[in-house]
């Protein structure tokens, strides 16, 4: 590969010395590899939001680009550290769901545990696996040595399960994936799916049900159902309304205008929300009628 890119994210912050430490190790193996930041700012130990972080980023990047993900609270265990090749790039990431959207989207070409020691550090930490293993296999891959010298083809890779959207008649169910920077509450929702059952988009508003609702930290005993407008951009609302809009990934997103939907409706990721034209009936049994 000639000017190879290697695009990094993980939970590491900028404050220490372990995102430098890895893109050294890169440089000291193949000084032609071209590093870009995804970002370094996951919250800690948080998989779900790292893995849609790099699927939501991923896409962008040209063929034949390395992605090393490190969100690993299990470091040093028996987990599996794997390197997974598609059609259009190299994934290396601790085997514990990180890439389970990109599975989910783009067909394996084939999928490693990285085990041979040629390609790691001398002396190995049980702690900096991302330094002492995942980077130099990265670095070494970008040089151009063929996936099936780093070890052994896996016969599954973990991924983390969430249920489907899906559209029941007027309603449509999902779950909220992530929280941007902004506030929005991003869901597995794809746009097209309200098309389905709201006639006129500009002219109405949709009630959201959500099925947990987190208040100062605190899980309140009771849903909540919130009533947005449905707008295309986020200037289409009013300063401080709450709307729902497709986001820039093809997916509904839950905005204020000029606010924060999360500091307003304070869920996590993974809750389970459902969207109707009509007011969502007080629900007691969890049900998704």
């Amino acid at each position: 590969m000639e000017n190879p890119v290697i695009a990094l994210l993980t939970d590491f912050g900028d404050d220490d010395f372990f995102v430098a430490s890895m893109k050294g190790v890169i440089a000291g193996i193949n000084p032609t590899a071209r590093i870009i930041d995804i970002t370094h700012h996951i919250p800690s130990y948080d998989i779900l939001a790292g893995g849609f972080v790099l699927f939501a980023a991923y896409s962008c990047f040209p063929r034949g680009t390395i992605f090393l993900a490190v969100v690993d609270p299990g470091v040093g265990t028996a987990r599996k550290i794997c390197l997974v090749e598609t059609e259009m790039h190299f994934f290396i990431a601790p085997d514990n769901g990180l890439l389970s959207l990109i599975l989910d989207k783009d067909e394996v070409v084939t999928a490693r545990e990285i085990t041979n020691e040629a390609y790691f550090l001398p002396y190995c930490s049980q702690t900096f696996e991302a330094r002492d293993k995942m980077a130099p296999a990265a670095a070494w891959l970008s040089k151009g040595e063929p996936s099936e010298k780093f070890g052994p083809e896996m016969p599954s890779i973990h991924r983390e399960r969430m249920a489907k959207p899906e559209v029941k008649g007027e309603i449509v169910i999902g779950s909220i994936i992530y929280c941007d920077k902004f506030g929005n509450l991003i869901t597995n929702i794809p746009a097209v799916y309200l098309d389905q059952i709201v006639q006129e988009p500009q002219e109405e508003k949709v009630s959201v049900f959500l099925d947990c609702l987190y208040q100062e930290n605190q899980l309140s005993p009771k849903p909540a159902t919130y009533e947005l407008v449905y707008r295309k951009t986020y200037g289409g609302a009013r300063k401080g309304e709450l709307l729902i809009l497709p986001g820039s990934l093809g997916l509904l997103e839950l905005a204020v205008r000029e606010g924060s939907a999360a500091d307003l409706i304070r869920v996590k990721p993974g809750t389970r929300l459902t969207v109707s034209r009509k007011p969502c009936r007080e629900r007691d049994d969890g049900s998704d009628d």
